[in-house]
């Protein structure tokens, strides 16, 4: 045997029962799969599928009053059936049993007098929430009056895009459009983009309609998933907030449909497959319910705006809060021309679970050729709630600042008004799009850096705790390391740490403002299950002055005690190798500054930045989506990007570098007979080693009204050989 196969096989005959998972022997034993290979070759070892094990429904004992309370009865019973009378006659046994600190033998005895019932009944296990007071519906302005009205008097399937300010009441229109919806027995449907976003969301749609408002995400366990399913084949009237799995929700009599911050690439699902874009399938699912969907945003996508927006903008001085249009189906994806085809299921006998290559996405083969209308409307919430105005953006030159002898990650003015904000007892919010403490370890004597032995990334420094061991971190394969105290190139001690991260910033923000409180806001902090709404409470509670973190803080919080927003470095989000580069900063940093200013007292914002000219910075200074959005489709129109173009991207990875390498030449070869599409690529991707994998990909671009014949997904399959992993990515948004 091979040492690999030799240490499998030495794990498995300890174990008593002689087997383990695949996952756990991959995690003692490096590269295990080969090891696994070679045993069940030799017949030595063999692999089974274990059937999962199903959700069932919760049970607890209830106790129920059933007869009057006897003389005849001891002491010690009546007054368990006292208390059992005062409870309304009914309650669960463990609470009983605590509240009488009395045994189960005591319960036993009185139902088999007869006095008592025990039963087992089903517990529903659902997200709980704080004790909310209830909310009543707020006066509306002018504009969100005018879009609710409009909203509220759609009959059938219709898309609208609500385009509103930060800060400019879009929930409360959400709120009382869905209102009447559920008197008349229809049920609302409500994704938003991460569930840091739900718990806020969440309170404020249970303030309003109480039970009947559910929440559907990742982070649920599996029995709270399961029973919030159940609940909602009822088939009763109810309001499901989720993320983009939700968009599935088996709710019937559908009356809306509302995607918050619909700009947000989360509701992009591109691994594991299949690859879907929530807006794209609650568009399908709109059509399929007859209902209308509604497309929130302050910074909406450039696909969204074109398709809808930018039709709106241009008629809204005569229209007043927008209008309507009818748009062509043709370029659209609908249900009737999917493009997952029956013949090309994402499931089959032969895509095991357990094989290397993985399963494989069926590339598109129906053309779209759907020739019916739908409406679309444009409405605009252009000002705040009570004519608050937008925060002015100041524009720091880090340049300056270094020139001027400034070497601190915060410049004079963000400390200025850091200082300030500690003495007038107010709040405020730091964004840097990284978490961890450095991007990387550098070596000052030789340049080395410390890099993952799995991917072709640097490896970051992430700090646990004062006097803890230095950790390195991988961010894409999670591989963790001690921080070497020597080079290990030259052995020199002079390592250091470049680039900063929330970690960073807030060992910095300690050191220069030791009375300046904050909560660090990013996924290592919100690790566990209701860490978002703890600190989210913490923070509105007044427990700290800063709330410091990456991405997260952008999409949707309402705070209103939040005066300040300060950008640490916008640099990070602008130089990615991404044609979608710049719309996505322009997003982020606009929605990092509508979290200001959005109370009583007015806000600021501060962007620190080393290119102060760029066409971004200049956007966001002024708030100006339009300009952004116009200079913006100009370069998109010229290079046939969506949504200008489509795009098509095939994923190929594979351990073997050669191997991926020339199956996606091959494939390329392939695609190249056809002359509907241009094909870029075959290229490796920014990033060639993930986990030991090595990743290529092909890049189809077509025209956006239909899309080209393409060679069928098995011939394709055909030339990718089982070390391979082919995915197919249909309008992707992340190609890096």
């Amino acid at each position: 045997m091979t040492p690999t196969a030799r240490q499998v096989w030495e794990l498995l005959q300890g174990q008593p029962a002689g087997d383990y998972s695949f996952v756990y022997l991959q995690q003692k034993v490096k590269s295990a799969y080969r090891g696994i290979r070679e045993l069940l070759r030799f017949g030595l070892v063999e692999s089974y599928l274990e059937p999962p094990r199903l959700t069932r429904p919760k049970l607890q004992k209830a106790v129920t009053l059933t007869g009057t309370i006897d003389q005849e009865l001891t002491t010690r019973q009546r007054e368990i059936l006292e208390v059992l009378r005062r409870q309304g006659g009914e309650l669960w046994q463990n609470e009983l049993l605590q509240i009488c600190n009395a045994s189960s033998s005591i319960l036993k005895t009185l139902a088999q007098k007869g006095y008592i019932v025990v039963e087992e009944r089903e517990v529903l296990r659902t997200e709980q929430g704080p004790t909310l007071v209830g909310d009543a519906a707020k006066s509306l302005t002018a504009a969100q009056a005018s879009a609710l009205e409009t909203i509220q008097t759609l009959d059938g399937f219709a898309q609208v895009l609500l385009h509103g300010v930060t800060g400019s009441g879009k929930t409360e229109v959400y709120l009382q459009a869905i209102a009447p919806l559920l008197n008349q027995g229809k049920s609302a449907l409500v994704l938003v983009p991460e569930i840091g976003l739900t718990p806020q969301l969440t309170d404020r749609f249970r303030a309003r309609f109480g039970n009947k408002v559910s929440v559907y995400h990742s982070a649920l366990s599996d029995g709270e998933r399961y029973d919030t399913w159940r609940q909602m084949l009822t088939g009763e009237p109810q309001v499901v907030i989720g993320t983009r799995s939700a968009v599935f929700a088996p709710l019937p009599n559908l009356g809306l449909i509302i995607l918050d911050e619909e700009h947000d690439s989360s509701f992009k699902q591109d691994s594991p497959i299949p690859t879907y874009h929530a807006r794209t399938v609650a568009l399908w699912r709109a059509e399929l319910e007859n209902c209308p969907l509604v497309l929130g945003s302050a910074t909406p996508s450039l696909e969204t705006w074109v398709s809808v927006g930018s039709r709106g903008a241009g008629e809204q001085g005569s229209r007043g809060a927008g209008g309507e249009f009818v748009t062509p189906h043709s370029s659209l994806p609908t249900p009737n021309s999917s493009l997952l085809t029956p013949n090309s299921s994402l499931l089959t006998p032969n895509s095991s679970l357990s094989t290397q290559h993985g399963l494989n996405a069926p590339l598109p083969l129906t053309a779209l050729s759907t020739q019916h209308s739908f409406r679309t409307h444009y409405l605009s919430l252009p000002e705040r709630i009570n004519s608050r105005p937008l925060p002015p953006v100041e524009i720091v030159d880090m340049r300056q600042e270094l020139q001027q002898g400034n070497r601190s990650i915060f410049s004079r003015s963000l400390q200025t008004a850091l200082q300030e904000l500690q003495e007038r007892k107010q709040q405020g919010i730091l964004f840097i799009h990284r978490r961890g403490h450095s991007t990387f370890v550098s070596c000052r004597s030789c340049g080395y850096v410390l890099e993952c032995p799995h991917c072709d990334v640097s490896l970051a420094y992430h700090h646990t705790e004062e006097k803890a061991p230095e950790l390195l971190r991988c961010h894409y394969c999670n591989y963790a390391r001690s921080h070497p105290k020597f080079c290990p190139d030259c052995s020199s001690p002079y390592l250091k740490f470049f680039g900063s991260g929330t970690q960073r910033v807030t060992q910095e923000l300690a050191r220069q403002f030791p009375d300046l409180k904050f909560i660090r806001f990013d996924s290592d902090t919100t690790r566990n299950k209701g860490s978002h709404r703890t600190l989210l409470t913490q923070f509105a509670n007044g427990e700290a002055h800063l709330l410091v973190g990456t991405q997260m803080l952008t999409k949707g919080l309402d705070l209103p005690q939040v005066t300040l927003v300060g950008v640490v470095a916008a640099d990070g989000l602008l130089n990615l190798s991404d044609y979608r580069a710049s719309e996505r900063a322009f997003q982020t940093l606009t929605q990092v500054a509508g979290r200001a200013g959005r109370g009583e007292d007015p806000g600021r914002v501060i962007v620190q930045t080393y290119t102060t000219e760029h066409q971004v910075i200049a956007a966001v200074r002024s708030h100006d989506y339009q300009s952004f959005s116009q200079a913006e489709l100009e370069q998109r129109q010229a290079l046939n990007y969506p949504p200008y173009g489509r795009l098509i991207l095939l994923r190929l990875s594979s351990l073997d570098p050669i191997q991926v390498q020339n199956t996606a030449q091959v494939i390329a070869t392939a695609l190249s007979t056809e002359e509907e599409f241009e094909i870029l690529g075959p290229a490796p991707a920014s990033i060639l080693r993930v986990a030991n994998r090595y990743r290529w990909q092909i890049l189809i671009k077509f025209a956006p009204d239909a899309l080209p014949r393409l060679p069928d997904w098995e011939e394709v399959r055909s030339l990718c050989p089982s070390s391979v992993s082919l995915t197919i990515d249909v309008d992707p948004l992340n190609i890096m």
